[in-house]
């Protein structure tokens, strides 16, 4: 079995939505995005599947950068890196 937790982008912060449901994980990240600086990356966790459509459109409308993502064992997890 591969390490795939050796080949995550690096990050600055980070933001557990693990158990949370739509819309609370994308609620969470507006906040979060709010306390950081254009450029830092946020790593987001959630075991919602509808992240999957959601943390896309949510870089897509702010304009961050969606760096990354990775599904394990539904497990969900996005790099993104804030807009500037």
């Amino acid at each position: 079995m591969s390490d795939t937790t050796a080949r995550l982008p690096e990050y600055d912060a980070l933001l557990d939505t693990s158990g949370l449901y739509c819309p609370e994980p994308v609620m969470l990240m507006h906040n979060r995005v709010r306390d950081m600086a254009p450029g830092e990356v946020l790593q987001v966790v959630a075991t919602d599947p509808a992240t999957t459509r959601d943390v896309p459109k949510f870089c897509q409308f702010l304009g961050h950068e969606l760096m990354e993502q990775h599904t394990t064992d539904e497990i969900y997890r996005y790099f993104i890196r804030l807009a500037g």
